[in-house]
């Protein structure tokens, strides 16, 4: 005689039951954001303190350094300015300590004794550092005391001047977007070129000769299109105490960048060690079957296999440098952080301040998450 199960009471179903522990936590959550939020605004409507942005087109009432921003202009402004800084802080520092990264990456598996641990001694002692202390030292203890006075500033002839003040150095003028557009063709350029040359090296079987074509076109390029867009240049020159010319370097910039740098490439190489010896042995016995010196198997055969791993974690540490951006406040270096700061001192109300700085790093970060995923989606291996 067959029997017949039937479906368990509501509450006891393991499906409803897991429900109804979901909806619940966020019930509570819900809950608590909304009493937070209730508490805020009175408190705030009984100390008369505002909560919207609107104290963003009230004047700034603050100069930013080494910038043409003036007191009178808004709020919103010098957050844009700060912006502007924190991008050229992240975007700098992420090529840089990506290139030293993947070189001491390397070296950290070399054959040699010394270059073997160097390498090692340097990633071990500034992984455990404090980034905070390791700005710290490098903004006091290097930039404002191992560079000259302006008296005695450092020359490279017409290429640079460097002293405690900051650095200077050659540079083209004719306005950023006419810059950036140039600067993109010609990464255009390379490019196209690149890819041409692959191309007819598949084709052919003969060597590809990228750089042999790709560097004299990129040189035309640059030249027809800096003379076609009007750019020019400007050279720094030291007169006294002050430098003209050129563009500039803060103490407190470089001090941040160098920092930043340092730290994550310890970070990044650590990554990339791990990325290459997780490539099988065997890609590398095959490379030296095919008589392939040194670089060109690092090149070419284990590099870009250990690029599919280190990507997504080369990411994080991406991301680690776009946040700990915010500790360059600590030195004074107008970047978001320290602007907001100042914006606060200036009686603008606090938590809708540190609320949209909070959204703005949020923004920043989804942004290279894409990135970075774009990349590894590219890197990955296509499988059937």
């Amino acid at each position: 005689m067959a029997t017949t199960t039937g479906r368990p009471p509501l509450w006891r179903d393991v499906r409803v039951l897991s429900w109804m522990f979901q909806l619940a936590v966020v019930a509570v959550v819900v809950a608590l954001v909304a009493w937070i939020l209730d508490n805020y605004r009175v408190n705030s409507a009984r100390l008369n303190i505002p909560t919207g942005l609107d104290f963003l087109d009230q004047p700034a009432g603050f100069p930013i350094p080494s910038s043409s921003f003036r007191q009178t202009q808004t709020v919103r402004d010098a957050l844009i300015e700060g912006l502007q800084n924190t991008l050229r802080l992240v975007v700098t520092g992420v090529v840089a300590a990506t290139v030293l990264g993947i070189l001491l990456g390397v070296a950290r598996l070399s054959k040699n004794f010394l270059v073997r641990n160097s390498a090692r001694a340097y990633v071990e002692f500034v992984r455990n550092v404090p980034l905070f202390i390791l700005l710290i030292l490098m903004y006091t203890a290097i930039v404002l005391n191992a560079f000259p006075v302006p008296q005695e500033s450092w020359t490279l002839g017409p290429i640079a001047v460097l002293n405690v003040r900051g650095g200077s150095v050659f540079w083209f003028e004719g306005g950023n977007w006419r810059m950036v557009a140039v600067a993109l063709l010609v990464l255009l350029t390379l490019w196209l070129v690149a890819r041409w040359r692959r191309r007819v090296a598949d084709r052919t079987g003969h060597p590809a000769r990228t750089a042999v074509y790709a560097l004299p076109i990129a040189a035309v390029v640059l030249v027809v299109a800096w003379v076609a867009v009007g750019l020019g240049a400007s050279a720094p020159e030291l007169d006294g105490r002050r430098v003209s010319g050129g563009i500039t370097m803060t103490p407190e910039y470089f001090a941040a960048f160098a920092a930043l740098v340092i730290y994550t490439s310890s970070h990044v190489a650590e990554i990339v060690r791990g990325s290459i010896q997780a490539v099988p042995k065997g890609q590398g016995e095959a490379a030296d079957a095919l008589a392939l010196s040194s670089f060109q198997r690092l090149w070419y055969v284990v590099l870009p296999q250990a690029m599919r791993i280190g990507v997504p974690p080369i990411g994080n540490q991406y991301l680690n440098l776009a946040k700990n951006s915010s500790l360059a406040a600590a030195i004074s270096f107008p970047e978001l952080t320290k602007v907001t700061q100042l914006t606060v001192a200036n009686r603008s109300p606090a938590v809708p301040a540190f609320a949209l700085l909070l959204a703005i790093y949020l923004v920043l970060s989804l942004i290279l998450s894409l990135f970075v995923n774009l990349a590894n989606r590219r890197l990955a291996i296509v499988e059937r």
